[in-house]
């Protein structure tokens, strides 16, 4: 008996073992997802040296990436509150928004759909030709937005692209500032609504709800495009002629009806885990206050910022604000609602700092003007 138990201690899974098990059934439960990304990555390899295959090829995996990635801060609430409506009518809605504001841009900047986000120094370039990690790096956003990051799509779309490190640190520089900005304005604005909510916003919500959530939703839809659509467009021709337009146009209108059939996929969870966002009238404050922010950012200047760091800005002051205000009958329960707010704050907010490392070390390794303005400045 003792040599078979001492057999089976020592073949119990320790804590390493327990790690092992884990990655084998992430393997196992990602397996279609995982050979997709070895195809992706083969074919990377492959098309890297025909600059016109790769510069579509590129696009097309950033404007997937990137808009699955992102869609937790602008139509994530958006489907949370949704859940009942048929997905083809929440696509068509958001995706006619999406062809009308990139036609406008189009339109108005002479073939620029970036709304000259892409006019600022260190990206008024297009690429003339492309290098594997540049092509790589919308791949590893795949794979970050499938584990429930919310990275910063400008950072690491944008980053790999421009040759001034100049840009990179403004680029950094109002994102931040945005993140604070939102987390602050949002602890204010749900600690002035706490009491209207609890008094006014009882039961089910009134049908005109729907509408002013359908509304908010597609102004904040529209306003992120007018920021975020440079990180999709960084791959591409800085002026579409009118063909590459409606490519252009044409594969983010079908990829975001799929991105809806499959309501939202796995990063939508970080949306459902926040206090009340299936509630249509949390979703609407939430939404109007963001698209409120992203306006005034874009007003503000034209270099490209990181609209993932403002949002889970907005989400750590909103959850810290409810947690304060909450109404417990002793502190303890109080300590750990704020404990929970904090916890959700840290943990969004060190994933999206995995994703801006991830960025700058991608942006060192390809750019060698990047890599000779650090050098200088350090000589």
């Amino acid at each position: 008996m003792s040599p078979k138990k001492s057999l089976d201690q020592n073949i119990r899974p320790d804590k390493l073992s327990r790690k092992s098990y884990s990655l084998f059934d992430f393997t196992k439960r990602e397996r279609t997802f995982l050979i997709i990304i070895c195809v992706l990555i083969s074919i990377a390899g492959v098309i890297t040296p025909y600059t016109y295959a790769a510069m579509w090829f590129g696009f097309a995996l950033a404007a997937y990436s990137a808009i699955a990635n992102d869609s937790i801060q602008t139509i994530g609430t958006f489907i949370a509150s949704n859940q009942q409506k048929k997905w083809y009518w929440l696509w068509l809605f958001m995706g006619l928004i999406f062809v009308g504001t990139v036609t406008y841009s189009w339109m108005t900047y002479g073939g620029d759909v970036s709304y000259e986000r892409l006019t600022t120094k260190g990206l008024e370039k297009a690429p003339e030709s492309f290098v594997f990690l540049q092509l790589a790096a919308p791949i590893v956003l795949l794979i970050m937005t499938r584990l429930r990051m919310p990275v910063s799509t400008t950072f690491l779309l944008l980053n790999v692209f421009t040759y001034k490190a100049g840009t990179i640190v403004d680029v950094m520089t109002k994102s931040i500032s945005g993140y604070f900005l939102a987390f602050f304005i949002a602890i204010i604005v749900w600690f002035l609504l706490e009491r209207f909510v609890k008094n006014h916003l009882k039961g089910k919500p009134a049908p005109y709800w729907i509408y002013l959530q359908w509304i908010t939703s597609g102004t904040l839809w529209a306003v992120w495009i007018m920021q975020d659509a440079a990180n999709i467009a960084v791959f591409l021709p800085r002026q579409l002629n009118l063909y590459e337009f409606i490519a252009y146009a044409g594969f983010v209108f079908f990829g975001l009806g799929f991105l809806f059939y499959m309501k939202g996929d796995k990063i939508q969870g970080i949306v459902n885990e926040k206090s009340n966002v299936t509630d249509v009238r949390a979703a609407t404050i939430v939404d109007f206050v963001y698209a409120i922010i992203l306006f005034y950012f874009k007003l503000y200047n034209s270099v490209p910022m990181s609209t993932t760091w403002v949002f889970i800005g907005l989400l750590a002051g909103r959850e810290l604000a409810i947690a304060i205000g909450k109404e417990t009958k002793k502190s303890d329960d109080r300590s750990k609602w704020v404990s929970r707010a904090f916890r959700l704050g840290k943990n969004d907010a060190v994933k999206a700092l995995i994703g801006l490392l991830v960025s700058l070390v991608l942006a060192v390794i390809i750019n060698e003007g990047v890599r000779n303005e650090i050098l200088d400045y350090f000589k």
